[in-house]
């Protein structure tokens, strides 16, 4: 039997739900030359049962390892692949029909070593999760890095809808156990010298955190995690990363100057919010997703923010746990 052009690698914990929408829109996909491995990792609430019902209608393998984290998950699910191009979902994202079609089309059209594709929100979403996808994908919040037409930054593949080459694999090795492992990985890629691009067509549905508490702490992490790389990779840090550290100074010292001197401090606050509101507007296209994409974009830059500067004020300024390095290196990555 040929080897499949595509191996599917998807870590999962105790989404079975999730795991089982994954499965229904790849089974769906009007070419079908990959194979689909779903690696447990070491989940209280199994998807086996998820994953067998798509056995007859896909070339899917499942694998239940012990909690170690979804980097080493995916390593694991590498490790047991057989496709030329290794591709990586999360376990919550919904795949359009067309996307291997659109996939193979570019990368036949135009070569690389290493894609990344956007994320959207499906009409079957939440508001909530619309919102939150808007905040995570607007301009007016995240500078497009995450795939945007217009980006403030060089584009970088995030996991929940990446690949590349198993040559690339061989050569790299595998993902690190750490937050913001994607980037680190696309890092490692480009330093390598590889070849990396966006292919816009091949979007993904991410359906990301269901209530704003989640997302704060995600977008927390996030923030955190850019000090990390920072301290890996001396030039990773740009202008776009630290807006939203600025943002919450400036926010912070608005209101205070607007307590102690005059409300009209808080200006720059109001206009702020307008535009993201109008900018909400006219991408949602819906009321209630757009009064909802106001605090989904203040969790967003403030979440972002807060964990930037709590994480540059402990391991920059204060120099704690600066020994990134050996760290990472403990825990079977190159």
């Amino acid at each position: 039997m040929d080897k499949p052009r595509y191996s599917v690698i998807v870590p999962v914990y105790n989404r079975p739900v999730e795991v089982e929408d994954l499965l229904g829109s790849l089974q769906k996909q009007t070419r079908k030359d990959f194979e689909v491995i779903i690696v447990e990792d070491g989940s209280t609430i199994s998807c086996r049962a998820e994953t067998e019902k798509y056995a007859g209608e896909l070339d899917v393998h499942y694998f239940w390892k012990a909690n170690e984290g979804r980097s080493i998950a995916r390593n694991y699910g590498i490790e047991r692949s057989q496709g030329e191009w290794l591709v990586f979902f999360d376990s919550d994202c919904v795949i359009p029909y067309d996307y291997f079609d659109n996939l193979s089309r570019a990368l036949d059209q135009n070569p690389l070593d290493c894609y990344g594709g956007p994320d959207a929100a499906h009409e079957s979403f939440s508001p909530v999760q619309k919102a939150i996808n808007f905040a995570m994908t607007s301009f007016i919040t995240t500078g497009g890095i995450r795939g945007g037409k217009i980006s403030m930054e060089k584009f970088t593949p995030r996991s929940f809808n990446m690949g590349y080459r198993r040559k690339v694999y061989d050569e790299v090795g595998g993902f690190r156990e750490m937050f913001s492992e994607d980037i680190d990985m696309s890092t490692r890629i480009r330093q390598a010298g590889y070849k990396i691009g966006l292919i816009a067509e091949a979007p993904v549905y991410h359906k990301r955190r269901v209530d704003f508490r989640k997302f704060f702490r995600q977008v927390h992490v996030f923030g955190m995690s850019r000090i990390t790389l920072k301290l890996l990779y001396s030039d990773s840090l740009k202008l776009v990363h630290t807006l939203p550290a600025l943002a919450v100074l400036i926010a912070l010292a608005c209101i205070v100057f607007a307590i102690v001197f005059s409300p009209w401090w808080l200006l720059p606050l109001a206009i702020y919010g307008l535009a993201l509101i109008v900018c909400a507007a006219i991408s949602t296209k819906s009321l209630k997703v757009t009064l909802l994409s106001l605090p989904a974009g203040v969790i967003q830059i403030v979440g972002y923010g807060t964990g930037f500067l709590r994480a540059w004020f402990g391991k920059i300024l204060l120099r704690r746990g600066r020994d990134i390095q050996s760290e990472i290196e403990m825990r079977r990555g190159k």
